[in-house]
């Protein structure tokens, strides 16, 4: 990339894609990136075109009519690839993860950008219209706790909850049913080794409304997508306080915690206070477990991290149409990513995984 290109990228994306491959982590990062994101970054291939292509490019996805919280990045990537693509022509419309899957089998668009994990009943809808199942290709982790920007879900208890860390089979026992070969339920804290105040203590959980999209994904990583909840568990939506001002649905939950030394909830740590805390998760009984930090949350070591994928319409043993695999190249390549840092709350994603997102494309 020369000076002139580099200078119009802004001082951030200048310095994210100048860093060196394989950056090592005593790297300096740029002032608004944490050492983790700029080795991340600076892990990457710069992108390099495979072809040059031309025609017209429809984006459908994430956004909003009131709030356009994904313009910037959009416009940012779209000028980033018309320097190395500048046949190709866009056409976007960020009107919501919902209307996005619906789109591509109807013809009206060539990618969808969601907001999201794709859900089952837009997947059902893809296949059933085209009779194949849709392509995701995964082109950014989710966030730590910013909003619009699939924050990471977090485990809280209260402060004087001795309990270190849980797994991903405690947690299924502790909000599921033991159901489709699950663990046993967990409803007491001394089943999971608590003593003292906590022995023959019910666990009282608290999560989402259950039926939205936050618990939905929950419910896939954690239940094995079963629709059997604790019966125990206290469902939370957004409301409102006595003054009209608005009570999100994840500081509910936080707030309950903070309440209730026997009780446990999913939440984000934007919604965080001194009365509770974060636990590390771990995926299996007795292997490691990870706090939701961004080094964790971009190798997918932290097992409640949100990935962002972009879906396409791939019929079976046809490649890409030219322009659209292009386009997903560049999204992620150290350009892609280093503008997604940039202009959104996103985290890019590890070199491991771009590497298979890479192989997807071919």
């Amino acid at each position: 990339m020369n000076l002139r290109r580099r200078a119009s990228l802004g001082p951030l994306v200048a310095a994210l894609i100048a860093l060196p491959l394989a950056a090592k982590p005593a790297a300096a990062a740029p002032p608004a990136a944490s050492p983790e994101i700029a080795q991340a970054i600076g892990a990457l291939a710069p992108y390099a075109p495979g072809e040059r292509v031309a025609g017209a490019l429809r984006l459908w996805g994430h956004g909003s009519f009131k709030r356009d919280f994904m313009g910037s990045l959009v416009n940012a990537w779209i000028a980033e690839f018309g320097r190395h693509q500048p046949g190709v022509r866009f056409d976007y419309r960020m009107y919501g993860t919902a209307s996005a899957v619906g789109a591509l089998y109807t013809g009206a668009g060539d990618i969808a950008i969601l907001g999201e994990e794709i859900s089952p009943a837009a997947a059902r809808a893809f296949l059933r219209a085209k009779g194949y199942a849709h392509t995701a290709i995964a082109i950014a982790t989710g966030s730590v706790d910013v909003n619009y920007h699939d924050y990471a879900h977090m485990i809280f208890v209260h402060r004087d909850n001795p309990l270190a860390a849980l797994s991903l089979p405690q947690l299924a026992a502790i909000f599921g049913t033991g159901d489709r070969g699950g663990p046993a339920p967990i409803r007491h804290w001394d089943a999971l080794g608590l003593g003292g105040t906590f022995a023959g203590r019910r666990i009282r959980p608290h999560g989402w409304k259950t039926d939205v999209d936050f618990a939905l994904f929950f419910r896939e990583r954690v239940l094995a997508d079963s629709h059997r909840w604790n019966v125990d568990i206290a469902e939370y939506e957004h409301a409102q306080h006595a003054d009209g001002r608005p009570y999100d649905h994840g500081q509910r939950i936080v707030d309950a915690v903070a309440a209730d030394p026997f009780a446990i909830g999913i939440s984000n740590v934007r919604y965080a206070r001194p009365e509770v805390k974060a636990l590390p998760l771990a995926w299996r009984d007795g292997g490691p477990a990870y706090a939701p930090v961004p080094a964790n949350l971009i190798a997918q070591r932290y097992p409640l991290t949100r990935i962002i994928p972009a879906i396409v319409d791939r019929p079976p043993g046809q490649p890409l149409a030219p322009a659209v695999r292009e386009f997903l190249r560049f999204l992620l390549s150290r350009e892609g990513q280093a503008i997604l840092v940039a202009e959104s709350g996103y985290l890019p994603l590890g070199r491991a995984f771009v590497d298979a997102q890479q192989e997807t494309l071919q």
